[in-house]
């Protein structure tokens, strides 16, 4: 051999080595070796073959032995291929071809993997979707990995699909490599016992694993005891796994459930366990499936020293959790840490104690179970030749999930009658049935439908028939019906589809589920034959398998949501959960009260869900609506003044905070608000509270999320100044000092303020260290946590260019996808959104001026929800946007249009798969992009900040003014919206209601001296540094027309409402005649007699609330009371009200120009209640009660109150005022009034004021009662149109009704 030829050959055979050293010896062995092409022909066996040259045999890739392949005598999707492989291997992927030179391919094909050759089970990928991609043409080898390697020794391939123009042809090969394992059986009575014989040192981890197979639903598979007669134990209970904990000798109950997990496990299939125990939780995992659980504290320094398999094997006196049910089946590759206890038991460990008849090999009982998969499935059995003697005995087992479906039927020829045996509400029912009349009908049983194995036993022996469920002793009855069953057919399940035929009819559900071990007169039906039709009939069933799924395990339902399930799909009950949709994912709630108000809310207690869609639970907020700011109030332990008392024993005071919501509730509001406040007050005498800058100071407190950090600045100061607000504002007692407690005066006062850093909110503790002096006393006050704005809301961005778009990351929402956003434009189409796969896409866009179109894919093909709606979305409003996509449906609701839904396919694909950028405004292509606004964008309850992201792109800015065309219309009774950056708010200066949207009536309690006169004639002069008063009316004001509008409560007649009066000794006055009917006197010239317009309604001093609108153009005046129908009547005198100089409510103390029956009445004052009065755009009573500053006189008491609303009752009797001087007086003016302090005679006031307040509430509700039947009398009157506005008129006219009740009552005494 030439030198370079030998230089080659060994630098081959070194690579090669060191190729093999690295497979061998660096890493795991590669498992994709072909395992088919070298396996005997006794290997291959299949349903049926076209010819002996289309035999199984053939079916290997590549080869063109024979006819080229496999190909089933029938093509149908009841042949299959099965391959032995000789033993359990590991198997990792399958490849198909074509049968060589032809046109017989597969395009789908079902996998079935069985250790025995029986009982198989379904290989499904990712996502349960069962069916496999096969081939295109006869040549390509299509290969298919599978996710998971599956450990088999037999595979069976069914075709699902195949070439239309051809038939089924296969040829196949299998990937993989060989497995090893160590395997123990238990019979029911056995066990392993491994006893540490030295205590290990305590490792970081413990870990136990093994696999476990069983045909019994029940038994204990390992006990592990520790220090302190603590015990974990882990038991299969109905085909569930479940984790106790146990503690003490003597333990009576069954310990505490730590977690459950895995269902159906009962299948005789090979399932995965392993249980970590780390320092703080425990990782239970069943198959694909993981639970975690927080340690018990008595576990944490728990080591194992006796482990026990198969049954509980214990030295203490331990009550079993599963008394009497050992394991009965097989354990594989039990590992304790790295120890293989298996393999320690058949080396004689002496650590390792066999109990009973442990064999180390599986034994596998053979049980054909059959699957009924759907509505057309059935099974037909000939009856036996000894029925015909009228002894029956019919029994199988069953399993399910659905609530009804027929179990077996039969004819009684002779009789002609029929006999079914049914579920019906999960209960067993027996009918025997003659020409449409029952003649028999029993039910025993309960609770059939939970997926578990039911026994059923049907016998008929003379006249005695029973039914019997699980052995239970059933239902009996005697009867004279004899049951001849000769030439009778049974049926299992349901009936074949042939309407014609006489044999069969099921007037119930046909059966979804799995039926096994059927016997007849006891003797078992051998359902293999079944399948090889040569017994019986069927269709649309799975034969040597049980196809039962638990789609509740694990559960699709988030949010506590309740999983219940039929054969074919599952479903989530949401109640009591606060969330809703298919899989209770979206919220009911809204994020903020800053959504609440926007949606018309008053102040109130509303349930907030900060993060929509995520894990924080909803919390009950108060929300205070005021004109701007929406402010979440979240209380604690202790929001009042708390008095401290010197003590030379307590060195310091501290107190703890816990507030109403929970830890990451907390987080989310203080992180999403726009701003947040705590008041921190203290009120000291000779108790210093920070000492100086420089010394540690006396007191401190706590704040900030999680544990919170020390903090030593005050209410007003900044973090770190270790200050009070006088020390930054240079104005505290003593300049030497930061703080005013700091002084130590021997004297009460105070340094408060509010905590407005977010980083250090919320308050959690606060310690005071300055209080064992003798005479040191102290107070101090946390207010609540209050919060304003809403980050998320109003974070938007305005795309002006169609090519321009914002990115973000990729969207992860493989199983649960939901979007919501606000949107704006004048745009007909656009896209909002769009992210996309390598396959998989989600794309949200406005297709036309109406319709929104929601479309996406994961992997089973493009599905739309299109969402149509009756009002053009492109006119420049807010419209809302809510998508959603589970693993059940889809839906899109826009604005409050009912949602629109697609249903997912019940066997796909659920996974959505995305891998590029996400993009808002636009797509990648830069096409089809979006002009207008975005807002409030939200993905799976995460706000994507639009406004950050537009800074920096060309094209789009952050942003998006002009939300009044949107929301002005939430401004009530002649409000006006005012536009704001983030948001809007409501100025209610031309309204004579208050609160956030002009919705609160301002309402007073009159006496007889009370007066409230507004100077009309110097309105302007007054009103021009005033903003809260509306434009002015001059002296020589001529007015042509009024718009009037009031409500008042009042049980006296006559009385005066409201008089207006002028320079030129013209008036109008309102009134209540003594007939109780309403009034309007006219006299617009001095020199004519006053015009009456008097009202057909009666009864108006009836002490109920009572609604008047009036309107006046020039001689036309109109009246409407309540719901009553507008009357409307005519002036002759004049029609000019001249120079106006006084509006006054309740007593008139200058009455020169009246006659003498309005003397009379102007002196008599009005008593009751007044509520939002409107003369034109002037409102006296608001200005009286809320603006000290505006051109009135107030005389006699007057009191604000909620009197005006119409769900008060009597307000005379039941209201309570505070007037300015019932303020309490105090021994010292600076010392705090606490709440704490009480006295004996503060206790019999109180007792004295409940007795009061039952009284007057007895009688209120009295009144209450009578206004209101008559109330629902007036409703039923025909109901007029409301006057309309009259632009002509120097004042607004608009006329709205009442709303929300006021604020606490006050009372003003002037």
């Amino acid at each position: 051999m030439p030198l370079r030829s030998k230089r080659l050959a060994g630098i081959t055979a070194l690579v090669a080595s060191l190729l093999l050293a690295s497979c061998g010896t660096g890493g795991e062995e590669v498992c994709d070796s072909p395992l088919v092409s070298n396996l005997p022909p006794s290997s291959f066996r299949s349903s049926s073959q076209l010819s002996s040259s289309h035999g199984p045999v053939f079916a290997k890739v590549n080869r063109r032995e024979g006819a080229g392949g496999w190909s089933p005598l029938i093509s149908d999707r009841y042949q299959w291929l099965e391959v032995d492989l000789g033993k359990r291997t590991q198997v990792t992927a399958v490849a198909t071809q074509g049968r060589y030179g032809s046109s017989d391919w597969l395009m789908a094909y079902l996998l079935m993997f069985s250790d025995t050759g029986h009982n198989w089970r379904q290989h499904r990928q990712e996502d349960s979707l069962g069916a496999f991609p096969g081939n295109s043409n006869a040549d390509t080898v299509v290969q298919y990995k599978l996710e998971q390697p599956v450990i088999a020794r037999y595979l069976r391939l069914i075709p699902l699909d195949w070439n239309p123009t051809g038939r089924i042809g296969l040829r196949l090969e299998i990937y993989g490599c060989r497995y090893t394992s160590d395997v123990a059986n238990f019979d029911g009575s056995s066990s392993l016992v491994y006893r540490l014989s030295v205590l290990p040192r305590r490792a970081a981890m413990e870990i136990i694993s093994l696999k476990f197979k069983t045909l019994k639903n029940s038994g204990t598979l390992f006990h592990a005891e520790g220090r302190r007669d603590h015990s974990l134990t882990l038991v299969l209970e109905k085909g569930r796994l479940l984790l106790y904990h146990q503690q003490g000798v003597s333990s009576s109950s069954g310990g505490q459930l730590l977690v459950s997990l895995g269902s159906l496990l009962d299948d005789q299939h090979w399932h995965h366990v392993k249980l970590e125990r780390l320092s703080t939780h425990l990782n239970l995992n069943v198959d694909k499936n993981t639970q975690q659980v927080h340690i018990p504290a008595e576990l944490s320094h728990w080591d194992i020293h006796q482990l026990s398999l198969g049954a509980v094997q214990s030295h203490g006196l331990q009550r079993p959790i599963l008394s009497n049910r050992n394991f009965h089946g097989c354990l594989e590759n039990l590992l304790y840490n790295d120890l293989n206890l298996i393999e320690l038991a058949k080396q004689n460990n002496p650590q390792v104690t066999v109990v009973g008849n442990v064999t180390f090999s599986c034994a596998e009982p053979v049980s054909v179970a059959v699957t009924f998969t759907d509505s057309h499935s059935f099974l037909h059995l000939p009856g036996l030749t000894s029925w015909s003697s009228g002894f029956v005995s019919i029994a199988l087992q069953f399993r399910t999930w659905n609530k009804a479906g027929l179990l077996f039927t039969f004819n009684l020829p002779q009789q002609r009658g029929i006999v079914w045996l049914y579920l019906s509400e999960t209960r067993l029912h027996l009918q025997i049935n003659k020409a449409g009349r029952i003649l028999l009908e029993l039910s025993t049983g309960s609770g059939l439908s939970d997926g578990q194995w039911h026994s059923v036993e049907f016998n008929f022996r003379q006249d005695h028939l029973s039914i019997t469920v699980d052995k239970d002793e059933g239902a009996t009855a005697h009867t004279s019906i004899p049951l001849l069953l000769t030439d009778s057919q049974l049926f299992f399940g349901g009936c074949p589809s042939q309407e014609s035929s006489q044999e069969c009819r099921n007037p119930f559900k046909v059966f979804q589920g799995c039926m096994r071990l059927l016997t007849l007169d006891h003797q078992p039906v051998d359902l293999i034959k079944v399948q090889q039709r040569l017994l019986g009939n069927y269709s649309h069933l799975l034969i040597d398998m049980c196809g039962i799924i638990d789609r509740c395990s694990p559960s699709h339902c988030e949010h506590g949501g309740r999983c219940t399930q039929s054969w074919s799909t599952f479903h989530c009950n949401c109640s009591n959960s606060g969330y809703r949709g298919a899989t209770c994912h979206s919220s009911t709630y809204e994020q903020s009260c800053e959504v609440y108000k926007h949606k018309g809310n008053a102040s109130g207690h509303y349930y907030i869900d900060v993060d929509g869609s995520g894990p924080v639970k909803p919390q009950l907020i108060y929300c205070n609506m005021t004109e701007d700011k929406a402010w979440m109030v979240i209380q604690h332990n202790n929001t009042e003044l708390t008095r401290v008392h010197s003590s030379p024993e307590i060195n310091q005071h501290s107190a703890h905070f816990d507030y109403t919501s929970e830890e990451e509730q907390l987080a989310a509001i203080i992180s999403q608000s726009e701003h947040c406040e705590q008041e921190l007050s203290y009120h000291c005498r000779k108790s210093r509270l920070l000492n100086t800058p420089e010394g540690t100071p006396f007191s401190w407190w706590v704040g900030g999320p999680g544990p919170g950090q020390v903090q030593t600045y005050w209410g007003g100061a900044v973090p770190g100044s270790q200050q009070c607000a006088c020390g930054l504002q240079d104005s505290c007692l003593d300049l030497n000092h930061y703080c005013n407690c700091d002084a130590d005066y021997d004297q009460w006062t105070n340094d408060s303020g509010l905590l407005t850093y977010k980083e250090t909110l919320p308050v959690r503790s606060l310690v005071l260290g300055d209080i064992q002096r003798p005479g040191s006393e102290a107070a101090y006050r946390v207010g609540p946590l209050r919060c304003h704005g809403d980050n998320n809301f109003w974070n938007a961005a305005f795309f002006d260019k169609e090519t321009s778009y914002l990115h973000f990351p990729t969207f992860h929402g493989e199983l649960n996808a939901d979007i919501s956003f606000l949107f704006k434009t004048t745009s007909s189409s656009g896209v909002f959104l769009e992210n996309l796969g390598i396959k998989d896409f989600i794309r949200i866009e406005l297709s036309s001026s109406f319709e929104v179109l929601f479309s996406f894919d994961v992997g089973n093909g493009p599905l739309e929800v299109r969402m149509v709606t009756s009002d053009p979305l492109n006119d420049n409003r807010w419209h809302s946007v809510r998508a959603e996509r589970n693993v059940k449906e889809a839906s899109l609701r826009v604005d409050e249009f009912p949602a629109a839904t697609q249903e997912a396919p019940s066997d796909g694909h659920i996974h959505l798969q995305l891998n590029s950028q996400l993009f808002i405004g636009g797509t990648a292509s830069r096409q089809k992009g979006f002009l207008g606004c975005i807002r409030s964008l939200q993905l799976n309850g995460v706000t994507l900040d639009l406004e950050e992201r537009a800074r920096i792109t060309p094209g789009v800015r952050p942003g998006c003014p002009g939300h009044c065309s949107s929301y002005g219309s939430l401004c009530q009774n002649q409000g006006r919206c005012v536009e704001r950056a983030n948001g809007f708010s409501c100025d209610c200066g031309q309204s004579a209601y208050t609160g956030a949207f002009c919705h609160k009536e301002i309402s007073a309690s009159f006496k007889s001296t009370t007066s409230i006169a507004y100077i009309l004639k110097e309105s302007y002069e007054l009103s021009r540094n005033s903003s809260a008063l509306p434009s002015s009316i001059y002296s020589d004001m001529t007015l042509k027309g009024e718009n009037i509008f009031l409500s008042f409560r009042t049980s006296q007649s006559p009385a005066l409402l409201l008089y207006v009066n002028s320079f030129y000794r013209e008036y109008m006055a309102l009134l209540i005649n003594k007939h109780d009917e309403l009034e309007l006197r006219y006299k617009l010239h001095s020199s004519r007699d006053v015009e009456v317009l008097q009202s057909r309604v009666m009864n108006l001093a009836d002490g109920c609330l009572h609604t008047v609108a009036i309107r006046r153009r020039a001689d036309t005046v109109s009246i409407q009371i309540d719901q009553n129908a507008r009357e409307d009547f005519n002036l002759t005198s004049d029609v000019e009200f001249n120079s106006i100089k006084w509006l006054i409510l309740g007593r008139v103390h200058e009455s020169d120009e009246l006659d003498a029956e309005l003397v009379m009445l102007a002196s008599l004052g009005f008593t009751g209640c007044l509520s939002a009065v409107r003369f034109n755009s002037i409102s006296p009573l608001k200005a009286a009660l809320l603006h000290p500053d505006s051109p009135v006189i107030i005389t006699g008491p007057l009191a604000q109150s909620s009197c005006g609303s119409s769900s008060s009752a009597n307000p005379y009797a039941a209201e309570t005022t505070h007037s300015l001087s019932d303020q309490p007086a105090s021994v010292d003016p600076g010392q705090p009034l606490v709440n704490a302090i009480r006295s004996d005679s503060a206790l019999i006031g109180g007792v004295i004021a409940v007795v009061i307040f039952i009284t007057v509430s007895a009688l209120a509700i009295m009144a209450r009662f009578i206004c209101s039947r008559k109330e629902t009398y007036r409703n039923r009157e025909v109901k007029a149109a409301q006057p309309e506005d009259n632009h002509e008129f120097p004042f607004s006219s608009q006329v709205d009704s009442q709303s929300a009740p006021s604020e606490n009552q006050k009372e003003y005494f002037i």
